[in-house]
């Protein structure tokens, strides 16, 4: 008799092994899909190849960390070379302070910058280091917009915290967000009334400058210009949670792009080159007061390990020595699939929605246009995902979740771009 397990996919066994020792049996919520996840085996390019050997062209991108596609020769040879030499110090070391000389001279608002190992760990410290050098304790947010899994900003937060969380987290004690003001996003006088009720009272405000953690959302024209100067007239210092635009839109991210100058930045994602590591930074006094040369306290072991910081001196030097070529081919091909998208769902009868910027895109299924959280949040998602899993069976890979955003990568092709619209279309066909 043959056993059941004969027709189990491998990346099935390996989920059920995974939940009996792994809560929900992924590492992180947005991996987690009905009936299961596939589990990587390798990748190439825009290419990944699942456990059972099914390929599929990748829109997920590591969440959009990866520029230049997974498996670069070049970071891959500069992380090679570093490992014969070390995988962790403990010690500084010169490369650190040629990545840093890096960021500041890439980077508008950075002056000084500390490396750390991810997103979270950088808006973290950005807003300790904020209500340090203000001496005030509130901050303003904004809804969708996620700044990491750390309690005073995981307040209507997007990403996994839209699909598979609560409002705020449970775990999350009542006193620890009373100081986190939560505003909807591309709506200036909720902006401007919390600063008059609040007047003297906050430290900072915190922002996606466009939000890529409830799908794709863009900021109203002259909405950041207006965010910069009413900070600046209340002496609010204003931080730019660049993890995903950082050195996405530009070299400059979106301060370059939108033109846009905060008081402090986050970066990650693509600054590693496929690695753990981010940043925060921004003026030199607000800096300075970072240990050990100030009082606002932060440490890691591995900040700034050898290893990552290869990869992102790489990284950064090819995108600035190349940026004239890479930014404008990937937001042509934005444009390419962003122009098909909303032309196939009109021949299908489909109400949806498409935003795009630059190598960023989503589509919402919903009739109403997506400016803020709320309009996303109008989007049919069970439908989203159908669309997902007819995708997938036609090997394309987009993120899990309607709340999450789609990424061009260099390594994507013309012809990935149109055999991808070609699977989107036998997608819509079957919504119906």
């Amino acid at each position: 008799m043959v056993s059941v397990s004969k027709y189990k996919s491998k990346s099935e066994e390996l989920f059920e092994r995974a939940k009996k020792v792994i809560p929900g049996g992924v590492n992180s919520p947005v991996r987690a899909f009905e009936p299961h996840p596939f589990f990587t085996r390798s990748a190439k390019g825009c290419k990944i190849t699942d456990e059972d050997g099914r390929v599929y062209t990748d829109y997920c991108m590591a969440y959009g960390s990866l520029i230049f596609g997974h498996s670069y020769p070049e970071i891959v040879e500069a992380v090679r070379q570093q490992l014969e030499d070390g995988s962790l110090y403990g010690t500084p070391t010169e490369k650190e302070v040629e990545l840093a000389e890096l960021i500041t001279k890439t980077v508008p608002c950075m002056e000084m910058v500390r490396l750390v190992n991810t997103g979270a760990e950088a808006t973290m410290h950005a807003l300790r280091a904020a209500r340090a050098f203000t001496g005030r304790n509130k901050i303003v947010k904004f809804e969708g917009c996620y700044h990491g899994a750390h309690d005073s900003v995981l307040v209507q937060a997007g990403s996994g915290a839209t699909t598979f969380g609560t409002p705020t987290s449970t775990g999350i004690p009542a006193d620890t967000i009373k100081n986190t003001l939560v505003l909807p996003f591309n709506d200036l006088a909720t902006v401007e009334n919390a600063i008059t009720r609040h007047r003297g009272q906050i430290a900072a405000v915190i922002m996606e400058p466009v939000i890529g953690n409830a799908g794709l959302i863009l900021p109203a024209d002259g909405y950041l210009e207006s965010i910069r100067k009413l900070t600046k007239d209340n002496d609010i210092l204003l931080i730019f949670d660049e993890v995903i635009t950082g050195f996405r839109l530009g070299p400059g991210g979106a301060q370059e792009y939108f033109g846009v100058t905060p008081d402090m930045a986050c970066i990650s994602k693509i600054l590693g080159g496929g690695f753990p590591l981010a940043a925060f930074g921004g003026k030199r006094e607000i800096m300075e007061n970072v240990s050990p040369q100030g009082k606002v306290y932060q440490a890691g072991t591995y900040s700034g390990n050898p290893i990552s910081v290869a990869a992102a001196l790489t990284t950064l030097r090819l995108l600035k020595s190349r940026s004239g070529e890479i930014y404008a081919r990937m937001e042509r091909l934005g444009r390419r699939i962003s122009k098909g998208l909303k032309a196939l769902t009109v021949d299908r009868g489909i109400p949806a929605q498409v935003n795009s910027l630059s190598s960023m895109f989503q589509i919402f299924f919903t009739e109403k246009g997506v400016v803020d959280y709320s309009s996303a949040k109008t989007s049919d998602t069970n439908k989203f995902m159908t669309y997902f899993r007819y995708l997938l069976e036609q090997g394309v890979f987009v993120p899990p979740s309607q709340f999450e955003t789609c990424f061009i990568s260099t390594a994507h092709t013309t012809e990935d771009i149109d055999s991808t619209l070609e699977s989107v279309d036998v997608a819509l066909s079957k919504l119906r």
